[in-house]
């Protein structure tokens, strides 16, 4: 590793966070930079601008990733670090964002002091990781791990009616070639990315560091209750097949399986609900509603689902109404490289950092890149644990010290990995 007292410029890094957080700001002071719109376009053009700055090589891929190059001292694999720029409807300025601002400053850090590495080092800021109006979460990472095909993204529009092949092309995107951005195992040696929280485990333990052990699982349903209508003032209690109050019990059985689970990142949501037919007097017949799970491995997930599985049985028997079940997405839950972990744990220890092992109860770009290559998070804590919001904020001394670790993470891989080839 180099020189222990090398770190980032905290002030300039602010000053990045500042000028970026300035891109797409409302009159509610949120952030309203949503995939490929204006204002996100014009986020990737500041970014692009201060790459070139940094005498990186940079190019646009055909997902519209955006990727910053610095060339290594021998032929290997890149060591890739970043995150990604669009953001939620009236969201904040540090999440995706910081990861990027982070990257970019390392590479000034780099440069400025005419280090060099045996692997080229690599800035990516994903295209379209939150979710956005056309419905595709993630895009960037999926499409580079060859989990988004051309034929997926063909004729989606969002509710404008834009296509999300014009929008590609206007981000410098190319569909004709779509799948070429797909990367090959043997062109990484590892993905790193640092991001905040989004909740208060580390500030409720007063720690500035998290390193990621996984990231979450998600598992979602779409569950329709079917009852029977019927007057609501006529028809006796005991007569009833009410679907609402059956889906409430259900909801119910949920939120006590996640409570009563040992761990406390198993989480589980019903976050969309429409009754029919919805009016003051009838009974409501039939209720559709959204099932998430979230757990760290796929065994806690499972936990939750064969509870809530035990719970319809039940209720379909105690109050007569018929319940439909069928699986949205099952995405397995992201380990994070073992190697990598005990990498940051060594740096965080020679800085005297205290740090803090955790899941990751969000998902994030490095669960699709865990996929290709040995993947790692660093976690910075959230104020009041609030994320996707005006209010989204963390300390600077806490950035201060996660691009500092990642700083160093990435000199001590670039000396221990892929030695043999060296």
């Amino acid at each position: 590793m180099k020189g222990k007292k090398l770190s980032i410029h905290i002030a300039r890094l602010m000053t990045d966070i500042d000028e970026l957080g300035q891109i797409g700001i409302n009159a509610l002071g949120g952030l309203d930079r949503t995939t490929f719109s204006q204002s996100e376009l014009a986020a990737r053009n500041w970014l692009k601008d201060q790459l070139h700055q940094v005498n990186l090589i940079v190019k646009t891929d055909q997902a519209a990733n955006i990727w910053g190059k610095r060339t290594g001292q021998e032929k290997l694999p890149s060591i890739v670090f970043g995150s990604h720029l669009d953001t939620v409807p009236n969201g904040g300025k540090y999440d995706g964002a910081l990861g990027v601002l982070i990257a970019l400053e390392i590479m000034r850090v780099f440069e400025e002091n005419e280090i060099m590495t045996r692997h080229p080092l690599q800035l990516v800021s994903f295209s379209a990781e939150e979710p956005n109006p056309f419905g595709l979460s993630t895009f960037g990472s999926r499409a580079v791990t060859g989990k988004l095909t051309t034929e997926e993204i063909l004729n989606v529009a969002d509710p404008a009616g834009t296509l999300l092949t014009d929008a590609l092309q206007a981000a410098g995107g190319d569909l004709d070639t779509f799948e070429n951005c797909v990367l090959q195992p043997e062109e990484l040696s590892a993905y790193l990315e640092v991001h905040i929280e989004q909740g208060k485990r580390l500030l409720n333990r007063s720690v500035p560091i998290g390193i990621v052990t996984a990231i979450t699982g998600i598992y979602r349903e779409s569950i329709t209750v079917i009852g029977e209508a019927n007057h609501a003032g006529t028809t006796i209690m005991e007569d009833r097949k009410d679907a609402l109050t059956a889906a409430s019990e259900l909801i119910l059985s949920l939120e006590r399986a996640c409570l009563n689970h040992p761990s406390n990142e198993v989480v589980g949501t019903i976050g969309r609900m429409n009754i029919l037919p919805n009016a003051p007097n009838i009974i409501p017949h039939k209720v559709c509603m959204t099932l998430e799970i979230r757990g760290k491995s796929s065994v806690e997930i499972q936990d939750i689902l064969a509870a809530f599985t035990t719970e319809c049985l039940r209720v379909t028997e105690k109050r007569f109404v018929h319940i439909d079940r069928k699986v949205l997405l099952n995405q397995s839950p992201a380990s994070m490289d073992s190697f990598i972990i005990d990498t940051m744990k060594e740096i965080v220890s020679n800085w005297e950092y205290p740090y803090y092992l955790l899941g990751s109860m969000a998902g994030h770009d490095a669960a699709h890149m865990a996929n290709i290559t040995k993947s790692g998070m660093l976690f910075v804590p959230s104020l009041g644990g609030k994320s996707h919001c005006p209010d989204e904020e963390s300390r600077l001394e806490d950035i201060e010290k996660a691009a500092n670790t990642l700083l160093h993470t990435i000199l001590m891989l670039d000396q221990k990995l892929d030695t043999q080839r060296g």
